[in-house]
């Protein structure tokens, strides 16, 4: 193994490199055993990056960030339901981003004419945030459709966990001073039993007997697929049996059974529809379709199914609902215009704090952003996943040429500045150990909720993810960037 280790500061003793290659080498065995890996051929699969140096938080800031991201699933439920405001926020958007304009003509197809039946919607959503330094926790953004790495999410916590008790004392050198207690993250556990619920309540409602059964829709090839199979076993493990088909592969192959039963060729019955492909324009390409478009060909199919009673995550609604676009519209009201959507003006309150760094584009704002250092800003388009932003000098050219028609399809962020942690951390990347100067972490709580209700009892929260990077790196994905997994621990 090949190491890259260093001394933590110049007061400080050298890292013993042959306990550290051990904990580094046990890390990376357990990480595999247990799945946390991207696959590479049919019969390889590579580590996940990760951190060995967890991420403090306040107990109280955590359990306002657990408060808040239930309230923003009940905030998003309500907006995905309005269909008028949706129209609205979207309408816009589409006239210059293509993608968009093809989210909202399935939306409007999907909730044209009366049916007696609809969809079961099931919102499994991950809102993801940053602490800036001077506004403190704010959101970065909404992930409504794919809402991904949970079961890694509590794989590292469990990994982290079993270092603590293998190693104490290296595992100790390497977390934040004054931290204690690893937070728990039930993100696997919880996310498999929102899901069996749902499933259950669709089984029952058929009067099929067996087990549930969902339907995972995938992309063709992909390489993030353990985390998948992590949320398979689980939800194995509750009853339900899970497929996996390509919007490709239903084309064709979904029928309606007996009060609007959705029905999959050589499955019978579906009780959930769990969407892990159709964020991007590439998902609904299929080259054989000759006889229509097949974007079009394969839009179609994901109308079909929400023409169902079916449980789904995530439906059309739900999908523009938790797009940059109503981010922004949501943060520019008031508590009283929140209400509208199910929220108390007291709930409101309390999540609007977290919604104020964005801001739309238009004449005055670019204007006033040629008097502002670019650095200070983020342009980001709708796009989900990495690389959909641009940074400072970046925003400079794709601005100067933009037309007015084109602003409701991006927004401006004010640019974060988190705190860095102040201490080196160590990484470990393709089972190599890494020492990075100072690292920061964006966090992402997932909630679950089952037609508006809160999946929990009295609580919608389910876990969290954490991304962690280092300070200079733009970009933190764990898939597309420098980002690497991490879990937190109590101050």
């Amino acid at each position: 193994m090949v190491h890259t280790l260093t001394r933590r500061s110049p007061q400080e003793p050298a890292v013993q490199h042959g306990e550290t290659r051990d904990e580094v080498m046990a890390a990376v065995n357990w990480s595999l055993s247990h799945g946390v890996g991207f696959k590479v051929e049919a019969h390889l699969m590579r580590q996940v990056p990760f951190s060995l140096s967890p991420s403090v938080i306040d107990r109280d800031d955590y359990a306002r960030l657990a408060r808040a991201a239930s309230l923003l699933g009940r905030l998003i439920h309500g907006v995905a339901q309005d269909s008028d405001f949706l129209e609205q926020a979207i309408a816009p958007v589409a006239k210059g981003d293509p993608f968009f304009s093809g989210l909202l003509r399935m939306h409007r197809r999907i909730h044209a004419g009366a049916t007696p039946y609809r969809p079961l919607p099931v919102l499994i959503m991950r809102s993801d945030f940053l602490e800036d330094s001077e506004l403190g926790y704010q959101l970065v953004e909404f992930n409504g459709i794919a809402a991904g790495m949970g079961p890694f999410g509590q794989r590292i916590h469990e990994l982290h966990s079993f270092l603590q008790q293998r190693n104490p004392s290296h595992f100790m050198r390497w977390s934040p001073p004054h931290s204690g207690e690893l937070v728990a993250n039930p993100a696997l556990t919880r996310l498999g039993q929102g899901i069996a619920s749902a499933a259950q309540q669709v089984r029952e409602e058929s009067g099929q007997p067996g087990k549930p059964v969902m339907l995972m829709v995938v992309q063709e090839g992909e390489d993030n697929i353990y985390d998948q199979r992590l949320l398979e076993t689980e939800l194995l493990c509750q009853g339900v049996t899970t497929v996996r088909r390509t919007f490709r592969e239903l084309y064709g192959a979904l029928s309606t059974g007996a009060n609007r039963r959705l029905l999959l060729r050589g499955v019978g019955g579906i009780d959930f529809v769990y969407l892990r492909a159709g964020y991007h324009y590439r998902d609904y390409v299929a080259n054989d379709i000759r006889h229509e478009p097949c974007s079009e060909a394969l839009a179609k199919t994901r109308i079909f199914m929400e023409r169902h009673r079916v449980a789904i995550n995530a439906t059309v609604a739900q999908q523009l609902a938790t797009s940059k676009r109503v981010q922004l519209l949501l943060g520019q009201m008031s508590p009283q215009q929140l209400s509208r959507f199910g929220l108390t003006q007291e709930q409101a309150r309390l999540i609007l704090p977290l919604l104020k760094a964005s801001f739309p584009v238009s004449a005055q704002t670019l204007a006033w952003l040629d008097q502002q250092p670019l650095d200070n800003w983020v342009l980001k388009n709708q796009g989900e996943g990495g690389g959909h932003c641009l940074f400072g000098e970046e925003m400079a050219a794709p601005l100067a040429i933009m037309k007015p028609p084109e602003y409701p399809a991006w927004l401006l962020m004010r640019r974060l500045r988190p705190a860095a942690r102040g201490q080196a951390a160590l990484l470990v990347r393709n089972g190599q150990a890494l020492v990075v100067p100072e690292l920061v972490s964006e966090i992402g709580l997932f909630s679950v909720h089952i037609d508006g209700q809160q999946a929990y009892g009295d609580s919608g929260y389910a876990g969290y993810l954490v991304r962690s990077k280092p300070a200079e790196v733009a970009e933190g994905g764990v898939h597309s960037g420098m980002g690497v997994l991490d879990s937190l621990v109590f101050r």
